[in-house]
């Protein structure tokens, strides 16, 4: 099988999946695939959509892109009903497999029941033993599954019994949409670590993991789903429970950084602003001579025209992204790997040649796309390269839903920042603080003690017990890959 990832684009942090619902709406299928297109970025692996006619549940589950599947009445006429619920999947661990793509669906005693979820369960593989002794047996790799059989071997009731019983045993970050019957159900996790938002289109009732989802259907954002709040939604009245004990709110700070479309707003903060104020801090922090601030597109271009307004250096676009390379271009030899780079971004000489270059860009991970980016700088004429990233050094892994290589993999976890400015070639190399992040979300600083925000990946203070990884941990920080706590991918 042809990869479905982009070969020449593994060197970013990825989200994992991206979750679409809605209720009464006659053509709940097409809308979901709408949503599902708007949530590409947070999924790019597979797709799935199961609706409901009021009778019966259909399917439809695909490895690829939401426009390469769900583009035709063959497919979009079949999935019939005013209830539909949609998931767009990244994976990265064995093979990306029908079997593990969501959403999943179940014949309980009180009937069928789907299932989407975006995160990560951190005593999957833990749950998943003691199911297994029991019993169960398991069609997928993806920690999802557990929440299903946990429903099943629950003690009796409804859907929204079950599922409250079954997420009472989960650790975690989840932000998840069930479908039972009549009824759209959402669910965050007690922390509030992934997103979930609640829309309205006329009679119609929207969930999706951000409100970009809503904007292409032209549905109303209404407000987010709380941490720890379940929302029950009928197709005319929306309920909401909160069944589980408070946590403190510790929302994805990278959600701001990168995940998150710039054009959505999340948690009361437009993305797009929180990018732009980012880089005014860092102008603040790190500033350099320089003649010109360059962002690696797209993802670095509102920092850098932050960084720009602040300092006063001119900003252009001296690095073109060419955006049709296919991600089945060509099965990547290491020579053509290698040449990756420039099939994805060029220099843009007339504007770079004897210029010194503030590069901006969101984050280092390997750093291995760092280092080509500096030398297609440097071989395009730039007279001196300075580095500027807009999230403070990536130095431990990520286990609530986001995708990061083991930590001795990652670049900040191995070197300090004047060894990473070494192995990148930059003439210089600063991140932002992690106040200064806070600050450009508007804190006055980052509370040690309790932080406002899930910042992991920064700085090793996970909000969540580790409980897989603490018992099955293979020596370096990290619990094996085949692990269902790393399974929803």
């Amino acid at each position: 099988m042809m990869p479905t990832t982009d070969p020449f684009d593994d060197d970013k942090l990825r989200e994992e999946c991206g979750v679409f619902g809605i209720i009464g709406k006659e053509s709940a299928a097409a809308m979901t695939a709408l949503g599902l297109h708007a949530l590409q970025h947070r999924g790019q692996e597979a797709a799935g959509i199961v609706s409901f006619d009021g009778e019966h549940f259909h399917s439809y589950h695909a490895i690829g892109h939401v426009g390469e599947n769900f583009n035709s009445e063959d497919v979009i006429g079949k999935l019939t009903g005013s209830l539909s619920l949609g998931h767009t999947r990244y994976a990265t661990t064995g093979e990306t497999a029908i079997r593990n793509v969501q959403p999943f669906f179940a014949d309980f005693e009180f009937g069928g029941f789907a299932l989407a979820h975006n995160g990560n369960l951190t005593n999957a593989y833990t749950l998943h033993k003691q199911l297994v002794k029991r019993g169960c047996l398991f069609r997928s790799t993806c920690d999802t599954e557990v929440i299903i059989h946990l429903m099943a071997v629950a003690r009796g009731g409804g859907a929204i019994d079950r599922l409250i019983e079954a997420l009472r045993q989960v650790e975690g970050a989840y932000s998840i949409i069930g479908m039972a019957g009549n009824l759209l159900i959402g669910v965050r996790d007690p922390h509030g670590v992934r997103p979930l938002v609640l829309g309205r289109q006329d009679d119609a009732w929207i969930l999706a993991s951000e409100t970009c989802a809503l904007d292409i259907i032209g549905a109303d954002f209404v407000r987010d789903v709380e941490p720890g709040e379940m929302v029950v939604l009928d197709g005319k009245t929306v309920q909401s429970f909160t069944p589980f004990a408070s946590k403190p709110h510790r929302f994805c700070i990278f959600e701001y950084i990168y995940f998150a479309r710039p054009d959505s707003s999340v948690e009361g903060r437009s993305v797009y602003e929180m990018r732009k104020r980012i880089g005014v801090e860092l102008a603040h922090e790190s500033p350099v001579a320089a003649d010109i601030v360059v962002p690696v597109p797209d993802s670095g271009t509102p920092a850098a025209i932050g960084y720009a307004g602040e300092s006063g250096i001119p900003f252009d676009l001296g690095i073109i992204r060419n955006h049709y390379v296919g991600r089945t271009f060509i099965q990547p030899t290491d020579r053509i790997r290698h040449l990756g780079v420039k099939l994805k971004h060029n220099a843009n000489r007339r504007f770079i040649e004897g210029k010194r270059v503030v590069l901006v860009d969101d984050s280092i991970v390997r750093g291995t796309t760092s280092v080509k980016i500096v030398e297609m700088l440097r071989a395009a004429g730039a007279k001196e390269v300075h580095m500027r990233i807009s999230s403070p050094p990536t130095s431990h892994s990520c286990f609530y839903g986001v995708d990061t290589p083991e930590a001795d993999k990652l670049l900040a976890h191995k070197y300090t920042v004047e060894e990473m400015r070494k192995f990148i070639g930059a003439d210089s190399l600063s991140f932002i603080s992690m106040d200064g992040l806070y600050r450009a979300m508007g804190e006055t600083k980052r509370n040690a003690g309790a932080p406002q925000f899930c910042d992991a990946c920064f700085s090793g203070d996970y909000p969540i017990e580790l409980t897989d990884m603490n018992a099955n941990g293979n020596g370096n920080g990290q619990p094996p890959l085949s692990m269902l706590a790393r399974g929803n991918r």
